[in-house]
């Protein structure tokens, strides 16, 4: 029975990890039009999320933890819009390094792994209630 709740507490912090990473995603996509507020300046910088597993010595099982939001050192985008408040002397605008492509990819994999985190707690409780019920026939 003590393997279960493990599980489950493995299987949560899964949870909250994807949680975080649903989260950067949805800032990321948020900002993906915004631009700098002085010309020439730069606008958001994508978020990225990095994992990592982390021993729990009270239950003694890794769980995920979130090791660093960072940020994409990528190039920004920029277009020729000279009318814009955040274009530079020569008329360009920098855009945002968000590939909203990238990020739908990504949320849908944060869906399906939080999703599956969900199942595991699921299937733990209900085996946990089923060796319940038998301890009480």
């Amino acid at each position: 029975m003590n393997d279960m709740l493990k599980s489950m507490s493995v299987a949560a912090s899964g949870l909250q990890a994807q949680g975080t990473r649903l989260r950067v995603i949805s800032e990321n996509l948020a900002n993906a039009n915004s631009t700098a507020e002085v010309p020439g300046g730069d606008p958001y910088r994508r978020k990225t999320v990095t994992f990592a597993a982390e021993l729990d010595k009270a239950i003694g099982a890794e769980e995920v933890k979130v090791k660093k939001v960072g940020q994409d050192n990528s190039p920004f985008r920029e277009i020729y819009e000279p009318s814009s408040p955040a274009a530079d002397v020569n008329g360009n605008v920098k855009l945002p390094n968000v590939n909203m492509l990238i990020e739908l990819a990504d949320m849908r994999e944060a869906q399906r792994s939080y999703e599956a985190n969900l199942q595991m707690i699921e299937q733990s409780r209900s085996m946990l209630m089923r060796t319940i019920d038998l301890l009480r026939s």
